[in-house]
Order: structure tokens, then C-alpha cells, then sequence
């Protein structure tokens, strides 16, 4: 019914009642705190980032995807095949600058670029209905039925632990580029299963295994937002989304966001906190529903997701032309999947190419044409974040290094 981190099935291995009631908490109180998070440390984050210049959020920016593409899924090299692309898309359209039309091969609808919402929809949306298409095996529902969902004592003691460290380890690599929820899941089971006395049992209806990863999911999703609101550079392939939806209602994501419209700042943090509440109440309640959804044949679901999608893309400026780009995409998006390339480095190098180019040119422009100004004594921060990409780049191509990453991706595979 659910699947969770390596070699575990929520709901077939142990009773699925108390899993999906702690699921639920530790999802709540991880939540709670990381909004706390957010609350906290937004504010002076971005206080901080007013001393960025152009130079600084290029360096920033190049980290943010050498991460990106480092804690990607496969291949490294599929992954920095993938991150360049996405810069080539971002680039397509009228050069600010110079006025020029670039990579528009003389079709007028593409002088403004490619939309990211429809790079968006065909790369994850049409392209996840013709891979579930080709899967023929009917969806597995181990119960119909769910009881008896509260947890006992001695299922809270064995999980409040869990809990714990599960928020924390989420929250710290929720900020982090390249990082988010599902990151923090499988690294929060495999911390789980290290310090657990009867690691025997994970995979078996050991509950710390359910505990550990929904709440680090949960935290490592919400402090994606920091990054984010602060510096306006997305940590995953959710916050691109999230700054796309930004643009669209003309706001820039950054440190000015929290001066010039607090009440989206603070609404959003509200909002968090409603979003988790309600998390609670719905999730248990009507778990007898969201069980009874997954018994409808696909082939009733895939035609209304299809639709929906192209009055959205439609929607978006009244242009069919959308609406066969995103099916392009859709086709693009499939032959990755085939290829075991990921696309979520693409949509962060599709989302962060423009912003790069520009402060490129920025800070060449300030610094009379020096290229040496990302390196300079005087720019620090600049210098630190590409020494940081360097240093991440040599890890990484460790033998030792790359073999534990294969292996890791491998095991979340299986």
C-alpha cells in the first residue's frame, strides 16, 4: 500500500494502522518544526543575502548544480548531460541584452523562450503517463480494509526517537542544493537502520522504519523553502516548480521578498502550519478512501490527467502552440526515462540558466570584462562556493566515493 525506503512495504510487513497513524504524527511534528525553521532563520538568511552581488549568486548558482547533479539519481554524466541541456532550453528566446532572437529557428511563439510550465508538464506529467502505460501489472492493494490505527504506548516509545532525528537530519538536508525530501527519506532510513539494536527487523515491520523517513520527508520539504525564499535559488526539482508558479504572478523569488511582501512571506509560513494540521485530520480519517483510489484502473485516471494538463498549458496564453510543445516534451521526457536520465537536473538548469547568464554578465560588466572577479580575494563568498564545487566534483569522482553512490542509488532502486 505504501512504499517506503529500501525494502519495505508499509501496510504488507506489520499492521498498516499504527504505520500510517505514525506516519502522520512524526509528518506533523517534523513539519511543525521545520516551519519553525523557517520562521527563524529566513530573516537573517536573507539579511546575509543582500550582500550577494552578481558574482556571488553566479558562484552560488554553479554549486547549487554541481549538487544538483552530484545527488542525482544514475549516471553522473547522464546527470551533467541533463544540467547542460536545461541550460540550453533556458536560453532559447529574445537575449535581453542585445535583442537578439536566439535558438528560435525562425518560430515566432518561441522569441519569449520556452514556458516553464510546460517544459514542466511534459517532462513529469505526459511523460509519467506513458511509462505507467506500459506497465501492465495490475496496482497491488494488500488491504482494503484499515483498523485499529492508533499506536500503542510502546509504539510511541519505540518511535518518538525516530521522530527526532528523523526532523532533524531533514531539516539540515532540506537546505541544502540538491537535497529535499527524498534525500532526507533514504538517508533517515539508513540512519535508522545503523543505530537501531535489531536492524534485523527493518524491512519487517520494524516501526522506526516508517517513524525515521515520513518525518525527515516531511522536514527536508519544508526547509527546501529556505534557500529559496532567501536567495531565490531553488534546492530541488519542487522548489523550480515553486519558483516557476512565482514568476507567473510576477514575483521575483529572494531576499527582497520577506521587505517588499511580507504578507506572502508570513502567509506562507501560515499556511504551512494550516497544511499540517490538516495533514492530520484528513490523512486519518479518510484513509478508507485514499485506499479505495487506488483500486480505480488506470486507464479511467490517465485521459482526465491528460486533459486537465492541456487546458492548463492552454490556460497559460491562450496559444495552442503550448499545448504541442508540451506534448514534445512529453515524447523528450519518455526517451529519458528509457535512458535512465533524470530530469529533475534539467528543470534546475532549465530554471537557473537565465539567472546565471545574467549575473555572469553582470558581474563581467562591473569588473570590466576581469574573469578573475569570481575568484578574487575581495569576493570571498564568490571564491568560497567555487571552491566548494571543486572540492565536491574531486570527491565524487573518488573511486571509493563514486562506488558508495552507485550503491546507494541502487539499494533506493530496489
Amino acid at each position: 500500500m505504501f512504499r517506503g525506503p529500501p525494502g519495505s512495504f508499509w501496510g504488507r510487513r506489520g499492521p498498516p494502522g499504527p504505520a500510517l497513524a505514525i506516519a502522520a504524527i512524526g509528518s506533523f511534528f517534523a513539519g511543525c518544526v521545520a516551519t519553525l525553521a523557517i520562521a527563524v532563520a529566513a530573516p537573517p538568511l536573507a539579511e546575509v543575502a543582500l550582500k550577494f552581488g552578481p558574482a556571488e549568486y553566479f558562484s552560488l548558482m554553479v554549486f547549487g548544480l554541481i549538487a544538483a547533479t552530484v545527488l542525482a539519481h544514475g549516471s553522473l554524466i547522464k546527470a551533467i548531460a541533463m544540467v547542460v541541456w536545461g541550460l540550453l532550453l533556458g536560453i532559447i528566446g529574445t537575449d535581453v541584452n542585445s535583442g537578439v532572437l536566439r535558438f528560435t529557428f525562425d518560430i515566432p511563439e518561441l522569441s519569449d523562450g520556452i514556458g516553464f510550465v510546460i517544459v514542466a508538464m511534459g517532462m513529469f506529467g505526459t511523460a509519467e503517463i506513458v511509462s505507467n502505460l506500459e506497465m501492465k501489472d495490475k496496482r497491488e492493494v494488500f488491504t482494503n480494509k484499515v483498523t485499529h490505527l492508533y499506536p500503542t504506548l510502546q509504539d510511541l516509545k519505540d518511535s518518538w526517537g525516530a521522530i527526532l532525528r528523523g526532523t532533524a537530519l531533514g531539516s539540515a538536508l532540506g537546505i541544502l542544493p540538491g537535497g529535499g525530501a527524498l534525500l532526507a527519506s533514504f538517508g533517515a532510513y539508513t540512519l535508522e537502520k545503523k543505530v537501531s539494536r535489531h536492524p534485523e527487523k527493518f524491512g519487517k515491520g520494524a516501526i522506526q522504519g516508517v517513524a525515521g523517513p515520513e518525518s525527515a520527508n516531511n522536514a527536508g520539504a519544508q526547509t527546501s523553502f529556505i534557500p529559496m525564499l532567501t536567495l531565490g535559488i531553488p534546492s530541488n526539482a519542487v522548489m523550480a516548480l515553486m519558483i516557476g508558479a512565482l514568476m507567473i504572478q510576477g514575483i521575483a523569488p529572494g531576499p527582497q521578498v520577506m521587505n517588499d511582501k511580507p504578507e506572502l512571506f508570513w502567509g506562507l509560513i501560515a499556511s504551512m502550519w494550516v497544511g499540517n494540521l490538516m495533514l492530520v485530520v484528513l490523512n486519518l480519517p479518510m484513509i478508507g478512501m485514499w485506499v479505495k483510489l487506488l483500486t480505480v484502473p488506470y486507464r479511467f485516471l490517465f485521459p482526465s490527467i491528460l486533459v486537465f494538463m492541456a487546458i492548463g498549458v492552454y490556460s497559460l496564453s491562450n496559444n495552442p502552440f503550448d499545448v504541442l510543445i508540451m506534448g514534445v516534451f512529453g515524447v523528450i521526457g519518455y526517451i529519458c526515462v528509457k535512458l535512465e536520465c533524470e530530469p529533475a537536473p534539467m528543470i534546475l538548469g532549465f530554471i537557473l540558466g537565465p539567472l546565471m547568464e545574467e549575473n555572469l554578465r553582470r558581474a563581467m560588466l562591473l569588473s570590466r570584462g576581469d574573469p578573475f572577479v569570481f575568484v578574487s580575494p575581495s569576493k570571498p563568498i564568490s571564491l568560497g562556493f567555487l571552491i566548494a564545487s571543486a572540492i565536491l566534483l574531486v570527491i565524487v569522482a573518488l573511486p571509493a566515493i563514486r562506488k558508495t553512490r552507485d550503491e546507494a542509488f541502487a539499494e533506493e532502486g530496489g
